[in-house]
């Protein structure tokens, strides 16, 4: 008798959904947010969970308990499962799912050496120019993505841990060159997720990065009569992030000296200078404790103008 496939899904509602679709298996939701806070390489481990911990504990103010029941009970579980030899993981186009896939592949590579791994991605469909996350898929879409999904090579593994240890690193300046490189590579929306991932370093022009920008670009040429209203539009808008509502409001509260008001939402004339960038707010969003990966997002500096990274040294 063949064992169940398990299912690594990117979250409850894509669990929820192919449950209600019917899949046969066992299901493990991977609840994490990796494209932000510190990471590092070896996922799973004492440390991993310690710095995850610490950073919802600052960032999102995450009790110790809820940290425990929504993120490790889910992981103890996945641990326990070792009797599906295949495994299919369940992902979408942007940088969000797309961190959080490397993660798992790398603890995978580790841990489940030789089991059967494949992908199903969700993004471009026919006939749609919009990229569709697995929850806008109708049922007959959702069926045929499971179809083709694609069978995970030990080279593929390999690159994508390779790419998840460079995330790691206390410097994006090799994943800046790296990752443009692999072109059969079937990981097809990793490129534009990293390229989006490296536009989340202080610009060298206001100091803030492409998202904190967006944000005051945003609320400069609308008219939103709250904070509430701000963040839907930029959900909305979003295309390659794949960000959640707390995370604009975490990224909102970081630029609150930028507005006057939220109720209805201005900019202050700070916050419009900084916009044109006739003023740099870098000084005044600079802490110590901000990671993206393993790297300090305030020790390097996005030039737009080259579209490279630049390292501060002290």
């Amino acid at each position: 008798m063949s064992s169940p496939i398990l299912h690594i899904t990117n979250g409850d509602s894509t669990t929820n959904y192919l449950k209600k679709l019917h899949f046969s298996g066992d299901f493990i939701t991977w609840r994490e947010m990796l494209c932000e806070g510190k990471t590092t390489p070896d996922v799973g481990s004492e440390t991993f969970w310690k710095n995850r911990f610490d950073f919802f504990k600052s960032s999102y103010k995450v009790s110790k308990q809820n940290f425990i029941d929504f993120t490790l009970k889910e992981y103890r579980n996945l641990c326990n499962k070792k009797e599906s030899k295949e495994i299919v993981l369940w992902f979408e186009y942007d940088l969000f799912c797309q961190i959080n896939m490397l993660a798992v592949i790398s603890w995978l590579k580790t841990y489940r050496k030789g089991y059967h791994i494949s992908l199903v991605c969700s993004g471009k469909i026919k006939g749609s120019k919009k990229l569709k996350g697995l929850g806008e898929l109708t049922e007959n879409q959702i069926h045929q993505h499971f179809k083709k999904r694609i069978d995970l090579t030990q080279d593929d593994i390999e690159y994508a841990d390779y790419i998840w240890q460079l995330y790691c690193s206390d410097s994006p300046l090799r994943l800046e060159t790296v990752y443009k490189f692999n072109p059969m590579s079937p990981f097809q929306y990793l490129t534009s997720a990293l390229e989006a991932h490296l536009l989340r370093f202080p610009s060298i022009d206001n100091g803030l990065n492409q998202v904190e920008n967006t944000i005051l670009k945003t609320a400069n040429s609308n008219s939103f009569s709250s904070k509430n209203q701000l963040i839907v539009k930029l959900l909305k808008n979003q295309e390659k992030y794949g960000f959640g509502d707390i995370q604009y409001q975490h990224s909102i509260n970081q630029l609150q000296k930028l507005f006057t008001s939220f109720n209805p939402v201005k900019l202050s004339r700070k916050g419009k200078k900084v916009l044109e960038n006739q003023m740099n707010f870098y000084s005044e969003i600079r802490t110590e404790n901000s990671y993206l990966g393993g790297a300090k997002k305030y020790s390097f500096l996005f030039n737009n103008q080259t579209e490279k990274l630049l390292q501060i040294t002290s």
